[in-house]
Order: C-alpha cells, then structure tokens, then sequence
C-alpha cells in the first residue's frame, strides 16, 4: 500500500528535512509545497493519504486550511499533522478544535516524528481498508441481488409457460407484449426501472387462466355469456395468485393481471374502473396485449393486417384504451417490427376453424 505525504512550508530547507524523515517511512512519498494555496489546490486534486504544513503560512494560516480541506467532500477524514512553535499552545488547541489529527512542535525530534507519521499512516491504512471492504460488500451485494432477481425472472418464466401449456396462445405472444409495453412505458417517459418491472410482469398478465377450465380455455369459436363470465374470473384468479409478495414486479404483476381488461370509458372488467383509475401498467399492457392478438393467428381466428389493427387502436383510443399509450406505441413503428421479428409464433400447429373477432 503506497502513501503520498503533503509537506507545506514556507522554508525550503524544512520541507528537505521531513522529505528525508518520510523517505524512512516504507512506502511513502513525500511531495513538498513552499506554497499554501499550490499545496491546496493539489491536494483538492489529487487525495494525499496524510498533510503536514506548518501552520504559519505567509497566505493563509493552518485553521484556514483545514477548513477548506475539511470543507470538500471526501477529505473529512484525511490525516493532518501541524507544525507549530513551542510556545503556541493555543494554536495546537485550536487547530486541533478544527480536526487536525496531531501536531508536532518545532524543532523536529525526528524518532517523536517518525513514530507519529507511523501512527498517522496506521490510521489511514485502516480507513483505506474499511473504505475497500466497503466497496467489496457494496459489490458482493450487487451481484446477489442480481442473482435473486435473475431467479425472480426465472420463476416469472416457468409461471408463463405454465399457463403456455394449457393456453393455445403461443410463449411468442406474451414475449411480445412484454417487449410492446416496455417500449410504451419507454415513449411515456417511465424510468429505465419502471421499464424493467413492466418487461419482467407484462408475461404474467394471464396467469389466472391456469384456473380457466379447459372447457373454456380451449374452445374454439366464440363463448357463450356464462363461458365468458367464467374467462373473465382469470384476472381475480392471476390476481389472487401474485398478490400479497414483498417483490416489486410481483406486485406489478399483481396489478397487471387484474386491470389489463379494464377499459379506459369503464366497461371493461372486473371492476369496471374509468380513465385513470386504471393503473398505469395495466393500460400499458392492454395496448400491447390487444394488438398483439389482433395480429397473430389463433385457432380460432386469422391474423389481422397490420393497418386494420392500427386503424382499430386509434378508433378505440378513449373507450377502449388509453389515448397517450396508443400514441406512444404507435411511435416506433421500426421497434415494433423489430420485436416481432425476435420472437416469432410457430404456427405450423395452429388449426384455424370456427374463425371469430380477436
């Protein structure tokens, strides 16, 4: 561990002496000022691990440093060694009051002030330590939490291709619409944050419909009125699932599959919520959600083409969906199509019969 010792002293001679008792020190090298404010503006530069200036300086004296060094940030703590004369002991009590660490009386005995060099250096070597050991936890930390969200996503993954393997809708869709809302929250001007919760919870928006009887889950052709009420019941069913987590995405989620079927003029379900009401991620994910289907061919249904859908969006915005989303999906149509390319449906499987709406 290398240590640069500041010497400031208006005396050249002085600053050649305790040059030469620092050079006794392992490790340490002495820079030397004859100005106070060059010996400053270096250390507010450059972070010695110890100052020593002697505290008579033609420019400013030692109180005066010591409060511009302990002023900056970082510096609180830094070793300050004064040299002072004999007979001024209310100097010493007084830079002392300003946080020097130790003062040493000229003359110099050298062994009194290579002991407490040694002793100074010591003290920092230590706050050099716990600073180090600090940044290590900060960092051991990180990559923990990192490892805890990356097994988060993982069971995020496993509940989607839960419901993947009952629903014919395909892992593609969810990927996209996951992708679709991060780029809406991106355009809304959402944190990086809250764009990485709503990627991480938009594929669990229909999780609920791992309690959808497959009587209904699976029927081709359109519902009757009691299979519908018995669909509608995913969204308290996802909810009931997910809520209640101390994770935030979780939490997101939660909310996601509850609301994304609410519809901005309130007659979506289950609550029936209007405008704003709604949550913000939940209206995201509705857009993206919808549109996606649109799209895409089901069993039950052909793809529609990309400016019926769009057309579609922009009839419903206000009624259906929330009007800002719809613009701020619609805003990058080439990431659109960019993400679509990434994740493409298998549909050689699909069998398309009885065809009906979305």
């Amino acid at each position: 561990m290398k240590f640069n010792v500041v010497i400031v002293d208006d005396t050249a001679s002085n600053i050649s002496l305790i040059s030469d008792l620092i050079s006794s020190v392992e490790d340490c090298t002495a820079i030397g000022f004859t100005s106070a404010r060059h010996a400053l503006a270096w250390c507010l530069e450059n972070k010695p691990d110890l100052v020593i200036f002697n505290y008579a300086m033609p420019e400013f004296d030692g109180v005066e440093i010591l409060k511009r060094l302990r002023m900056r940030l970082g510096y609180e703590n830094t070793p300050v060694m004064i040299l002072t004369d004999n007979n001024a002991i209310k100097v010493r009590h007084l830079v002392l009051q300003y946080g020097a660490n130790d003062f040493i009386v000229k003359p110099i005995d050298p062994i009194e002030f290579v002991a407490r060099i040694r002793n100074l250096l010591a003290l920092q070597r230590s706050q050099r330590q716990l600073k180090d050991h600090a940044v290590w936890l900060a960092e051991e930390i990180a990559k923990a939490t990192e490892d805890i969200l990356a097994r988060e996503h993982e069971m995020i993954f496993r509940l989607s291709k839960a419901v993947d393997s009952r629903d014919p809708v395909t892992g593609a869709h969810v990927m996209r619409m996951a992708h679709f809302s991060r780029l809406i929250a991106k355009n809304l001007g959402l944190s990086d944050t809250d764009q990485e919760t709503i990627l991480a919870a938009a594929p669990m928006h229909d999780i609920g419909k791992i309690a959808t009887p497959d009587y209904v889950l699976l029927k081709q052709g359109r519902l009757s009125s009691d299979e519908f009420d018995v669909m509608k019941r995913h969204t308290t069913q996802g909810y009931d699932i997910l809520q209640g987590s101390q994770s935030v995405i979780l939490q997101a989620a939660a909310e996601i599959a509850l609301t994304h079927h609410e519809k901005f003029d309130g007659t979506g379900y289950p609550q029936g919520l209007v405008g704003n009401l709604i949550p913000l991620f939940a209206r995201i994910c509705s857009v993206a959600d919808v549109f996606d289907a649109l799209t895409s061919m089901r069993p039950y249904k052909m793809a529609w083409e990309d400016e019926a859908a769009i057309a579609w969006l922009r009839k419903e915005a206000g009624f259906h969906f929330d009007p800002d989303c719809v613009e701020a999906f619609l805003a990058n149509w080439d990431e659109i199509c960019e993400i679509r390319a990434r994740f493409v449906d298998d549909n050689t499987a699909l069998n398309v019969s009885g065809l009906g709406e979305y």
